[in-house]
């Protein structure tokens, strides 16, 4: 496409195909399967090869088209199917099922209710996407055409949108386009909350021939997978964002930065870049604006701290990935010592909807400081696990109880872990609480990139805290002082206190230790090490009180804690646990019960291994944890 009018007329072309395909008006119904990692590795593809062997045996290939779209977010009802133009949903589909769905619904018209969602609080089954509570309070901006269009097709993705907001920056001044950002009040999505459009207006200001754009995707939190799934199942509107901010800013190269642990997003970012090349949107004066610009992709080898702006320069120069000290901030002085923005996969998938929409049209949804919408991860003790794109001032129990389904089992929630290891624990007094940027620091946590952990009364909050630690060591690059020795200091402290040999003057040196790390590291890795210890210290101090004073863990979650004890009223002597036992801890012995001498069983607390094994095998529910 050499200019406007051919771009005009291709998506024009590419939309009436995608509406066609989608409301049946090309006389084809359309199956369209989930490609996102979690359904892939739950046997979506092999799903798909069923469902396209059907076709050919029925002769059906002018009436049925099969295809791959993006992640449905729904991770815990997947693998997906879905049909349209009924827009008929299925989960939890497995190969043994295509068959049915096939000949009752493709072929008789009749839906498999089996399959379809059911509501846990109303047992409704229901069999729109629209309709399901999870997705209800859900609006989709930076997942725009995430299980809707298929993430290797450019006809598609131009069909649902793709390149507006491109056309219409190139015919704006790079400075209008900033201004457009900062109108919308976008601030980054990958943690810390900076405006975009004064990053951008940084760069743009800093003169150099050359400028780059950046993307981070090295996403690294644990049960953080926003940014992979985003290019997954839309690449190109992450590439069409970073192509906005390069000529706002007058950068002609862009670099994603991708760990090589997302093969799927790297192979489907990669199809893209050369889909868009060979359409003659990436390159050299691209649609006879003049523009030039190309995007490169450099694969990250999974350290977390590369998540750090100035440690992911680094890296894509070839250097160890270490932080550099700031300023000079990269939008003055970054990649190869020239003015570099550094963008996150979200913050770049929302620009295009900001010019292809408007910025008043963004701005109308969020909070007064906190603009637009936030992904979030959300995972843990939480019914409805997955991938939510919510309005920044939605409430922690809306996110919780509404979308999220509540608790399983009916347990009692206990605190959630926003921000990953960089955040802190919130706990049910911050339920009504908004989520935007500043108001879950205020509240001893932070956003983060979006992760969102849900915890209940069987979650031991010092162990938490503990695993935390145990990720932040193993990930700091131990370029400063106070976080490669300060976080080893307080793992220790945790560690002693998880065993029982804890002190009440532990609970003191933690908190000094923290304020220490945290005011005199050197890149946000440290700084914020220490926030999953302090907001538990300063919302269940109780519980380590109860490791150091009583040496019990209330959750019975630390092994050198608790101990396993048969009930033997309630044994039967069937010797499942004893089967099951790892270590031979558990024999045979006599019980005289009520009435008659019985047959039992008993565990030998000195080789006890605390796996839990005999209490997964007990049916009768006759032991438990102490």
């Amino acid at each position: 496409m050499k200019n406007f009018a051919e771009l005009d007329a291709k998506i024009c072309n590419c939309t009436d195909c995608l509406n066609a395909k989608l409301d049946g008006s090309n006389g084809k119904r359309a199956i369209l399967l989930c490609g996102g990692t979690g359904c892939l590795s739950s046997n979506s593809m092999e799903i798909k090869a069923k469902f396209e062997q059907l076709v050919e045996k029925h002769n059906l290939g002018d009436k049925v088209t099969v295809n791959i779209v993006g992640c449905f977010g729904f991770c815990s009802q997947g693998p997906f199917v879905k049909i349209f133009p009924e827009d008929t949903l299925y989960r939890l589909v497995r190969e043994e099922d295509v068959e049915e769905i096939f000949n009752s619904d493709i072929l008789g018209g009749k839906i498999v209710e089996r399959l379809l969602y059911i509501e846990p609080l109303t047992g409704e089954k229901v069999a729109k996407q629209d309709d399901i509570n999870f997705y209800k309070k859900q609006k989709r901006v930076a997942l725009h055409g995430g299980g809707v269009i298929n993430p290797e097709s450019i006809e598609e993705a131009m069909g649902y949108g793709a390149f507006q907001g491109l056309k219409k920056a190139l015919k704006m001044d790079p400075q209008e386009v900033i201004d457009e950002i900062l109108a919308s009040g976008l601030r980054g999505r990958g943690g810390g909350g900076f405006p975009t459009g004064r990053k951008w207006q940084f760069a743009k200001n800093s003169v150099s021939k050359q400028k780059y754009v950046v993307c981070n995707g090295d996403e690294g939190d644990p049960g953080a997978f926003m940014d992979r799934s985003i290019l997954e199942g839309n690449p190109y509107a992450v590439i069409e964002g970073m192509m906005i901010a390069g000529y706002a800013i007058g950068a002609s190269e862009g670099y994603f930065y991708v760990r090589a642990e997302y093969p799927i997003a790297v192979n489907r970012l990669r199809g893209a870049i050369k889909q868009m090349n060979e359409a003659g949107i990436l390159g050299e004066n691209i649609l006879g604006t003049g523009f030039n610009f190309q995007a490169h992709i450099r694969l990250g080898a999974g350290a977390f701290v590369c998540g750090e702006e100035t440690a992911l320069l680094n890296s894509i120069e070839g250097k160890r990935g270490m932080p550099r000290p700031r300023p000079p901030f990269p939008a003055v002085k970054g990649l190869w010592g020239e003015p570099t923005i550094v963008n996150n996969v979200e913050t770049l998938a929302c620009v295009p909807y900001i010019l292809r929409e408007g910025a008043a049209e963004f701005a109308s949804c969020g909070t007064e400081k906190s603009k637009g919408t936030k992904v979030f991860a959300l995972g843990g003790k939480v019914n409805n696990v997955g991938l939510v794109e919510i309005p920044m001032g939605t409430t922690l129990r809306e996110l919780i109880y509404d979308i999220g389904g509540g608790i399983p089992d009916g347990k009692k929630f206990k605190a959630i872990q926003t921000g990953g290891p960089s955040g802190g624990c919130l706990t049910a007094e911050a339920l009504d609480e908004p989520i935007d940027f500043d108001n879950l620091v205020a509240k001893g946590s932070m956003m983060g990139s979006g992760g969102a952990i849900v915890m209940d009364e069987d979650n031991c909050m010092v162990d938490v805290a503990k695993f935390y630690m145990e990720f932040i060591c193993d990930e700091s690059c131990g370029k400063c002082s106070p976080c490669r020795i300060g976080t080893k200091r307080m793992l220790e402290i945790l560690t002693r206190i998880t065993e029982g040999n804890g002190t009440m003057q532990d609970l003191q040196e933690l908190e000094e230790l923290g304020e220490t790390v945290k005011n005199n590291s050197l890149c946000a890795l440290g700084q914020t090490a220490a926030n999953p210890i302090m907001s538990t210290l300063a919302h269940f101090r109780d519980e380590y009180i109860a490791h150091i004073v009583d040496k019990t863990c209330p959750a019975k979650v630390c092994k050198n804690l608790m101990s396993y004890t048969i009930i033997q009223d309630n044994c039967v002597g069937c010797g499942r646990c004893a089967k099951a036992c790892p270590a031979d801890a558990i024999a045979k012995t006599d019980y005289i019960g009520i009435g008659k001498k019985l047959p039992s069983y008993q565990i030998d607390p000195a080789k006890c291994v605390k796996c839990g094994a005999c209490m997964a095998t007990c049916k009768l529910k006759a032991i438990v944890k102490k």
